[in-house]
C-alpha cells in the first residue's frame, strides 16, 4: 500500500511521534494505522512522546576511553531532575551511550541517533533512547558527544568532576607511555574542569574572538566616567593590557597551574617532559558541563500543592 503524507500527518497527530518514524511504522504495518500505533508503542516512541516537550537539562557527563587509549569520547545525556541524573539505571544507560560513540564513525549528532544501537541492533540509537523514556518515566536527551582519536605516539585522557557534573577530555601527543604521562593528563583535565579554558594556546585564539573582546573592553572604558574626555585610540591603548590578562585566562597553557601557582600549565607541562626525557602536547581538548547553556526548569512547589489539594 502507498504510504500518503496525509497518513504520516494523522499518524504523527495521533501520537505525538515524529515524522519519520510514523512513516516507518506505516510502511512496517502496510499503512494499517492501528496497527502502526502498536508498532509505534512496543518501539517504546508513543509513550515517551507525550514527555518530549518537558525541559532536560539536568543529567550527567560521561567518558569511554579505548583500551589502547588511542580513542576516547566523551558524551552528555540528559535528564528533567537530578533524582534521574542521581538513578543507576540512567547512569548505566548513559555509559551505554558513551560505548556506542566510541565505537561509531558518526560526526554529529543525527547520524549517531540514526545509528543501530549496538545492545539491540534491531533499534536505533534514537529509538533504544524513547524505550528508556518509557521506562525512566522522564524526558531525556542525548544532547552532544565529542570523539578524539590519535594516530602517533601518545594517548587519550579523561576525567569526571562531581559525579559526572562536569567532564573533560584530552589529547596528548607523547613518544613514552611513563606513569608521569598519565599523571599530568589527570592534572591537566582538573585544570581544564576547574579553570574552563576556551583554547589551548594564545596561537589558537580566533581573532574575532579578540575583536568581541576588544570591543566589549572598549566600550567598559568609555562607560568609566574618568575617561569620558579622552579620545579612542587613547582608550584602545589603555586596555591592551587588559586584554592580553584576560586572553590569558582563556588559554590553558597561559592560565597559572591550580596545583602550583608558582608555574603556568605551559611550564608544568615542560617541567614534566624534562623530567621524562621526551617532548609532551595538549593537542586538543573538551570540556562538557551538564546542562550549560539550557534552560533549567524552575520548580514551584507551592503551586504544585496547591493545584495538588483542588
Amino acid at each position: 500500500m502507498a504510504i500518503t503524507a496525509a497518513m504520516v500527518k494523522e499518524l504523527r497527530e495521533m501520537t505525538g511521534v515524529g515524522m519519520l518514524d510514523c512513516k516507518k511504522a506505516l510502511d512496517a504495518t502496510d499503512g494499517d494505522m492501528q496497527k502502526a500505533v502498536e508498532f509505534l508503542r512496543e518501539k517504546g516512541l508513543a509513550a515517551s512522546a507525550k514527555k518530549a516537550g518537558r525541559i532536560a537539562a539536568e543529567g550527567i557527563v560521561c567518558s569511554a576511553i579505548a583500551d589502547d587509549k588511542k580513542s576516547g569520547v566523551i558524551v552528555e545525556v540528559n535528564s528533567e531532575t537530578d533524582f534521574v541524573a542521581k538513578n543507576p539505571v540512567f547512569r548505566e544507560y548513559v555509559s551505554q551511550v558513551a560505548n556506542q560513540a566510541l565505537a561509531s564513525n558518526a560526526a554529529e549528532i543525527d547520524a549517531f541517533l540514526a545509528e543501530k544501537w549496538n545492545i539491540d541492533p534491531s533499534v536505533t540509537v534514537a529509538e533504544a533512547l524513547s524505550q528508556k523514556v518509557a521506562v525512566i518515566g522522564e524526558n531525556l536527551k542525548i544532547r552532544r558527544f565529542k570523539k578524539l582519536t590519535i594516530d602517533e605516539a601518545g594517548k587519550i585522557i579523561s576525567y569526571i568532576h562531581g559525579g559526572g557534573r562536569i567532564g573533560v577530555i584530552i589529547k596528548l601527543a607523547c613518544d613514552k607511555d611513563a606513569p608521569e604521562v598519565d599523571e599530568l593528563g589527570k592534572n591537566i583535565c582538573m585544570q581544564i574542569a576547574a579553570l574552563n579554558p576556551k583554547f589551548i594556546a594564545d596561537e589558537n585564539v580566533p581573532k574575532e574572538f579578540i575583536d568581541h573582546e576588544k570591543e566589549i573592553l572598549i566600550k567598559q572604558a568609555k562607560e568609566d566616567p574618568k575617561n569620558a574626555s579622552k579620545p579612542t585610540n587613547i582608550i584602545e591603548k589603555m586596555i591592551t593590557g587588559r586584554l592580553k590578562k584576560e586572553l590569558k585566562e582563556f588559554c590553558l597553557l597561559d592560565q597559572a597551574y591550580v596545583k602550583d601557582g608558582d608555574m603556568n600549565v605551559a611550564q608544568y607541562i615542560a617541567s614534566v617532559a624534562k623530567a621524562i626525557g621526551t617532548d609532551i602536547k595538549v593537542e586538543d581538548i573538551a570540556r562538557f558541563e551538564t546542562g550549560e547553556g539550557l534552560e533549567k526548569k524552575e520548580d514551584d512547589f507551592a503551586k504544585e500543592v496547591a493545584e495538588m489539594s483542588k
